[in-house]
């Protein structure tokens, strides 16, 4: 199986819609208009494409939006810069494929460049262990628990710090900048909405 990790096309958001509210109670259900905010402010948008079809994304967002999440806003009273991943979604037919591990590999290999700290939320309510020991073998450490106001339901405030960014930002950052290199770049959604080949 091949799989084809992708910034998001315009063009695909109700597909990814119905993706997100079609996988059950464990990820919150979203509108349009929230996708449409999410593909203008995401830091990350990012797709997983097999054989021609979207089967998983990933949406993640910088301390710099004004994201309405609350658990958003925990992060952002607490770290000054961070990468938030506010959801990742893998159709029913391909879990348990690696695919989880693929979208969390390429959203740390893109947070590291950018930002000290990876974060996340996992549900408590229902508790659901291998999600926890996921998170757990993959360097996330629990920094908090609170009841999120949208759901009443107790969620576990998880933080990676990606130490490599202290490195990048005194040689790159902070000096010449990054490399024009493809796999260094930010997401355009301009040129996603404009052209649905690019």
């Amino acid at each position: 199986m091949s799989i084809l990790i992708r910034d998001v096309r315009e063009h695909e958001l109700e597909s990814v819609l119905e993706l997100n509210n079609s996988v059950g109670t464990g990820i919150l259900a979203l509108d349009l208009q929230q996708l449409h905010f999410a593909f203008s402010h995401a830091a990350y948008f990012r797709v997983a494409e097999v054989a021609g079809a979207v089967v998983g994304f990933l949406i993640a967002f910088d301390e710099t939006c004004g994201y309405a999440s609350s658990n958003y806003r925990w992060f952002k009273e607490r770290y000054p810069a961070f990468l938030y991943i506010d959801r990742v979604v893998v159709a029913r037919k391909q879990r348990r494929s690696g695919l989880g591990r693929v979208f969390y590999a390429d959203v740390t290999s893109f947070a590291e460049v950018r930002r000290p700290v990876l974060a996340c939320e996992v549900f408590l309510e229902p508790r659901n262990d291998a999600v926890l020991l996921f998170h757990g073998t993959y360097g996330f450490q629990e920094v908090g628990q609170r009841m999120m106001e949208e759901t009443g339901l107790r969620v576990s405030m998880l933080v990676k710090e990606l130490p490599s960014f202290a490195w990048v930002k005194e040689r790159w950052i902070d000096g010449p900048g990054l490399p024009d290199e493809p796999w260094l770049a930010g997401r355009n959604p301009a040129a996603c909405a404009a052209d649905p080949q690019t």
